[in-house]
């Protein structure tokens, strides 16, 4: 069985026909659990907190979550299973990934070697390629919503994802910012709305966390993070030369316009591998290349 904490007084012990068996997690909006399948397979099952289920705007989010997740290639990322978003309980039942954050993995076992790196970014583009192209911006891509698959890395947390041609701002009526500092992008902070290439930005910052160890905005309080976001230029010398710095100095830039689209991004980086696949100017072929070359990245023991 995989590792997981018992199960506290008041979670559920089934949901429709899962037995959940752990907990995984939680956070603001929801536990995530271990479940199991009838088949016996787990699966991993996210619950909407009981006191935001009464909330109709919480249960919005939640559906628009699961909504985005099915869009998207299940290569990428934890592929839905089941889910009921107008029940009592609302729960969406997804693919279990064995597997650990990119966050945690190298906060445990230190920076990427360039080898490394080099497989992840182009597994981290490959998702957001087969996200952007099902009309979603995923808008919290970092370190802790990148799992690192036997199979490659995979992107999670659709949780505040918009779709493309939204226009939605990430800064709210009441002045908060939607999103992970350290992650954002100049435009997440200036309330212009958003487009993919937020997620490109949040992908260079991820890159450089890999290399480094931290954001390349990293700071000890949030005024800091947000001038050095909007006003200065990242550090890049702890990331090693070569074709993933070159992509994340693109990817950093403050002008939106200038960051390339991620199958820009994903096909200059298998040119650099060699690994062009005929018919490149095709999403599904791009995509495909991407995934295989991606799954020679070791998950962590």
């Amino acid at each position: 069985m995989p590792e997981a904490a018992p199960l506290e007084p008041g979670d559920p012990r089934a949901l429709g026909q899962y037995e959940v068996v752990g907990r995984l997690g939680a956070g603001g909006q929801g536990a995530v659990f271990l479940g199991r399948a009838p088949g016996g397979e787990y699966v991993a099952v996210k619950l909407l907190h009981t006191q935001m289920a009464a909330d109709k705007a919480a249960r919005a989010r939640f559906a628009r979550e699961v909504t985005a997740a099915t869009k998207v290639d299940p290569q990428c990322t934890a592929r839905v299973i089941d889910f009921d978003v107008e029940g009592e309980q609302p729960y969406v039942i997804s693919e279990f990934i064995d597997g650990s954050s990119l966050h945690d993995v190298v906060a445990h076992n230190g920076p990427m070697n360039a080898d490394d790196l080099l497989l992840l970014a182009i597994g981290t583009a490959t998702a957001l390629a087969a996200i952007h192209e099902a009309g979603i911006v995923h808008r919290d891509f970092k370190p802790n919503n990148v799992m690192l698959a036997s199979d490659g890395p995979r992107v999670v947390d659709f949780g505040i994802a918009r779709t493309v041609n939204s226009q939605e701002s990430a800064v709210t009526a009441t002045g908060m910012v939607v999103g992970t500092p350290g992650y954002l992008a100049p435009e997440q902070l200036t309330g212009a709305p958003l487009t993919p290439a937020v997620d490109i930005f949040a992908w260079g910052a991820t890159m450089v966390f890999s290399a480094t160890g931290q954001s390349p905005f990293e700071a000890e309080t949030l005024p800091v993070i947000i001038n050095r976001i909007l006003n200065e230029e990242p550090d890049l010398s702890g990331v090693p030369a070569g074709p993933v710095r070159d992509m994340v100095q693109r990817a950093l830039s403050k002008d939106a316009g200038l960051r390339p689209p991620a199958p820009q991004l994903l096909l200059q980086l298998l040119q650099s591998v060699n690994a062009t696949p005929p018919g490149a100017a095709a999403g599904g072929a791009l995509l495909d290349q991407g995934t295989r070359i991606a799954a020679r990245l070791d998950a962590p023991p």
